[in-house]
């Protein structure tokens, strides 16, 4: 019963001798969720640009009700109504 009782010894490792946590550490660390590589931001290549805009109520809400992806397809309108309207034609407010 006792004849394990040695083997079972494991080498003890003084945690302070780790090394120190700094900020340049953490910046340049790799995040995981479980065994996947967390991205941040956009795909390199993509040409979009962050920025605040005002739709009425009624737009806004019509494009949101079609679901996940509804902001994609909002550009896409966008994108089909440039095709045959000039931008210069529009006038400004």
């Amino acid at each position: 019963m006792n004849a394990n009782k040695n083997g079972t010894r494991t080498e003890w490792v003084d945690p302070d001798d780790a090394p120190e946590l700094t900020d340049a550490f953490f910046e340049h660390a790799d995040e995981y969720v479980g065994r996947t590589l967390v991205r941040r931001g956009r795909p390199a290549g993509t040409h979009k640009t962050l920025t605040t805009i005002r739709f009425d109520d009624d737009v806004l809400s019509a494009f949101r009700a079609t679901g996940k992806g509804w902001q994609t397809r909002m550009n896409d309108a966008l994108k089909d109504w440039l095709k045959t309207h000039s931008p210069e034609a529009v006038p400004s407010t």
